[in-house]
């Protein structure tokens, strides 16, 4: 997808949410965005700001109980919490593949709990916790 590399390091929330807004900016209909970090790394942040940058005025929320949240700004906008799911035939029997091959952007937390059904021009990114609260947020291949 022509994604350029992509490392900073957020010192907080706001940060996080601007980086997301800087990785929207080289998205494009059919984006899937791979999000890997544990437990309060930031993903959620990271998401607000992806969606801020498409456009989406509605607040963004962790999907975990409704696992899909889908929003409109300038594309359709899912987002996608893996955290719940048991693995790939769980998110395929939702539907949840037939999002990842839209006209939309897709942004998938816990994306490691759903190894097959990535597709492999994905953009991963990992957010890494640092010291002092901040966190190292970079985009590692597109696969």
């Amino acid at each position: 997808m022509g994604i350029s590399r992509f490392n900073t390091v957020s010192s907080s929330p706001e940060e996080t949410i601007a980086a997301g807004e800087r990785i929207a900016q080289m998205l494009q209909g059919g984006s899937v965005v791979a999000l890997r970090g544990g437990l309060g790394a930031g993903k959620t942040y990271l998401t607000k700001g992806i969606a801020r940058g498409l456009g989406v005025q509605e607040e963004i929320t962790s999907p975990t109980y409704m696992i899909i949240s889908e929003y409109q700004g300038r594309l359709p906008f899912y987002h996608i919490d893996a955290y719940r799911l048991q693995g790939d035939d769980d998110f395929s029997n939702l539907g949840g593949e037939e999002l990842l091959y839209g006209t939309g952007v897709s942004v998938i937390e816990w994306s490691e709990r759903l190894p097959h059904s990535i597709p492999k021009d994905a953009i991963i990114v990992e957010i890494t916790i640092l010291e002092q609260g901040r966190r190292r947020i970079q985009i590692k291949d597109t696969r």
